[in-house]
């Protein structure tokens, strides 16, 4: 009893914020393992961590979370190939916000028990004999020598440490990655899916909060795109660059001007790599001002902010709902130049998602676009078809 009363505090006798420090770099520990290892790493291969930093992070991940690789790894790469579908593991605009908040992680060991998503999405991952023997069949074992460990170093406080440790992943990777970053937040991207940048500051899940960013460019090691955005996960893997401990493999491609006398298999390369960014600079540089000059004859004659208009015109058509798509047909039908910039940006996304055909039909498709836009009337449409020509990829 003396023993005990005299070591209530643990080994490490810390104070009072001792404790609270002590379990913030731990999170941040299994965050940064998380977003590192098991996202950039494992799953889309953007990044080489040193074997010492992955075994490192699979240790961790396993006493502090249980999180096994392989499933860890599968889910993830089914969540992309089947974003907002019935057979995404934890989409919110399926499931709804609420059941993914509060039972992320039971849709996790739901989809984890699946063996097909195992074979078909977890190839790649670690099977060597810590996997096959420890990590995997005993993933519980990982939570025991958490809790053992943590009420000898800390004592009865380590009691509320292991409870922070337990709660974080699931309340802030299933919770709020997987739920408000498919719900809430900012697009810089219009991709096919409803992914959200819950912040422009990663600096609690590692970057993690750029997910639209993400979900744009999946095989970049980097997740913020803009200068005011800030990824701290990619300010470490810098780090550990440096001193040798991580190989940083592909980041997001950077669009520059080339010049060009026509539209070339170069081009449309570009083209493909930066579609994200050609897709926005469609936005900005053709749809908004011809909405722009057509709002004075469009608030005429339909009630509505520029603001709600704006979003209805640059929204990716796939994710607008009956009434969203019924307001914009009713626009279109009441601005010609502006039913024409929308087709043309439909068209123009087509070719990106026909891109497995040959290059010479790439190269065909292209050139007539442009030649049809150049020949439209619209000033805008004209010029940017005019520099379609000149994309350019700048190399990582």
């Amino acid at each position: 009893m003396n023993f005990l009363f005299e070591h209530y505090r643990g080994l490490l006798g810390l104070s009072g914020w001792g404790y609270v420090i002590a379990s913030i770099v731990m999170v941040q520990i299994t965050v940064l393992s998380v977003t590192l290892y098991l996202h950039r790493d494992a799953a889309h291969r953007a990044v080489d961590l040193h074997p010492a930093i992955r075994h490192f992070c699979r240790f961790w991940l396993w006493a502090t979370t249980g999180i096994n690789t392989r499933e860890w790894v599968s889910i993830h790469r089914k969540h992309h190939a089947r974003c907002e579908t019935p057979d995404d593991p934890h989409s919110p605009q399926i499931e709804g916000l609420r059941k993914v908040l509060l039972e992320g992680a039971e849709l996790y060991r739901t989809e984890a028990a699946n063996e097909e998503t195992l074979e078909k999405y977890g190839r790649g991952t670690p099977q060597d004999w810590l996997e096959r023997r420890v990590y995997g069949p005993h993933s519980y074992l990982g939570i025991t020598l958490l809790v053992v460990s943590f009420l000898l170093l800390f004592g009865v406080p380590g009691i509320i440490m292991i409870a922070v440790q337990l709660v974080s992943q699931p309340l802030l990777a299933a919770g709020i990655v997987n739920g408000v970053g498919h719900y809430a937040g900012y697009r810089n991207y219009e991709c096919a899916d409803a992914s959200r940048n819950v912040t422009p500051w990663g600096l609690v899940l590692g970057g993690e909060e750029l997910h639209n960013n993400h979900h744009a460019f999946p095989s970049s090691a980097r997740f913020a795109q803009r200068r005011w955005e800030v990824d701290i996960g990619w300010y470490v893997l810098k780090l550990l660059s440096a001193v040798g401990l991580a190989k940083i493999r592909r980041t997001a491609p950077v669009p520059v001007v080339v010049a060009r006398p026509h539209v070339d298999l170069e081009a449309v390369r570009a083209l493909l790599a930066a579609r994200m960014h050609v897709m926005r600079d469609y936005s900005r540089k053709v749809t908004l001002p011809v909405m722009k000059a057509e709002l004075a004859a469009l608030r005429a004659k339909l009630p509505g902010s520029p603001a709600r208009l704006r979003r209805l015109l640059i929204r990716e058509t796939g994710l607008l709902d009956e009434s969203a798509r019924s307001r914009l047909a009713q626009v279109l039908a009441t601005s010609q130049p502006l039913a024409t910039v929308h087709e043309f940006r439909e068209r123009l996304k087509s070719i990106w998602e026909g891109a497995a055909t040959s290059n010479e039909r790439l190269i065909a498709q292209v050139r007539e676009w442009c030649a049809q836009a150049e020949a439209s009337g619209i000033r805008s449409l004209q010029e940017f078809a005019a520099s379609l020509k000149s994309y350019g990829v700048q190399p990582a």
